[in-house]
């Protein structure tokens, strides 16, 4: 037994040495407190930096990037590793990733924790769209419980920066099954979670489910759980804060910018027209910054501001509605604004979009057409050619 010693020794230093550090790299892992905080949402396209940038000016308190696919990354695509990039005035900034297989996250994991500048990272595990699940992710990772948990598990243990997770409802199941996920992502490792009241199937066909999410955030023994859909006022995020620990704004965002600064001051801001022209025109400017001022640059810019003017348009000024607050949902027929500048913002055609960037960017290039890639479900696109 006395000469077994040394060995059992030897064979248990390695277990030793692997908890030891382990303790070690939970100690000096970073936090982040999501408490009560407001969150602009990863939106692919819309979510841009200048437009991020624009939310920083309103006040928001934490930005996250686009989504960006794990495996593009990791081929170097200059595009994918152009989302990474945030700017020096979003003080908070997560980056979100996409990929559905443990081996690959665990790679980008590494990559990320090496060179990426970003206080934590976020797994999509909400998007809707078939070509992400035929990968294995976006919402499909709901329903791939052994994938998630390697996901999951490795990630975690080689992030210094905190792991966060945005997820739906249920992936294309009739029954809610988010709630059945959070206990385990929070044992896996998650430091906090997103959820969106909806099922991917729903799209935006239907209401979120806030009732529904706030029963989830009861669940959680640490981990915050913040609430994501359909918040366009302060009285409704003043709401979802008193259900959940934060909350996440997308569209609301894109529809008005300034539900920020609403939030922070509690009020309605009815903002003239001369008003959001100024935003535009700092958005104008934040992109010549950020993708060029050449021929190229501009045409970026315009593109990029034409998709954000299809969500802008929705917007109903405060002044003008008979009932406070206006809903996300709500489609109003066409009307006039106070003057032609209002009435031009709140056109639903894409030819009034161009002339707005026009005002900005000047003539669009010979042969210039325009159809926006975000549409909600229940939303009829528009297109323009010239």
């Amino acid at each position: 037994d006395v000469d077994m010693a040394p060995v059992a020794v030897e064979r248990e230093a390695p277990r030793v040495c692997a908890v030891v550090f382990e303790e070690l790299r939970r100690r000096t892992k970073k936090t982040l407190d999501f408490r009560g905080k407001t969150i602009l949402a990863p939106l692919t396209t819309v979510g841009n930096l200048p437009f991020r940038r624009i939310c920083v000016q309103q006040g928001v308190d934490v930005t996250v990037g686009e989504m960006a696919l794990a495996e593009s990354i990791l081929q170097g695509g200059k595009t994918e590793l152009s989302l990474l990039r945030r700017h020096k005035d979003e003080k908070c900034f997560g980056i979100q990733v996409a990929g559905g297989f443990p081996e690959t996250m665990a790679s980008l994991a590494q990559f990320v924790d090496e060179h990426v500048d970003c206080d934590f990272v976020d797994i999509n595990m909400g998007c809707p769209l078939e070509g992400m699940h035929k990968k294995g992710c976006g919402s499909a990772l709901m329903s791939r419980h052994r994938a998630l948990q390697g996901v999951v598990r490795t990630m975690s243990s080689i992030l210094t920066c905190p792991l966060t997770i945005k997820f739906r409802t249920a992936h294309f199941e009739k029954v809610q099954c988010a709630h059945k996920l959070i206990p385990k992502l929070e044992e896996w490792g998650v430091s906090a979670m997103t959820l969106h009241g909806r099922t991917a199937k729903q799209r935006y066909l239907k209401t979120a489910d806030w009732d529904y999410i706030a029963q989830c955030a009861k669940i959680p023994q640490t981990c915050p759980l913040i609430g994501n859909g359909d918040v366009l006022s302060w009285e409704e995020a003043q709401d979802r804060f008193a259900r959940t620990q934060g909350i996440m704004i997308g569209r609301g965002a894109l529809i008005k910018p300034w539900i920020f600064t609403e939030l922070k001051e509690k009020r309605h801001w009815d903002i003239s027209a001369t008003e959001r022209l100024d935003i535009l025109k700092d958005f104008t400017n934040f992109g010549l910054e950020h993708w060029g001022s050449d021929s190229r640059g501009v045409e970026t810019t315009r593109r990029f501001m034409l998709e954000w003017l299809s969500f802008l348009c929705r917007y109903i000024p405060v002044g003008l509605l008979e009932v406070l607050p206006q809903h996300i949902n709500m489609r109003p027929p066409p009307y006039f604004g106070r003057n032609d500048l209002e009435t031009k913002m709140a056109s639903q055609q894409a030819k009034d979009w161009v002339e707005i960037t026009e005002m900005l960017l000047g003539p669009v290039p010979e042969g210039f057409s325009f159809t926006p890639k975000h549409k909600s479900a229940s939303y009829e696109s528009t297109s323009v050619s010239g």
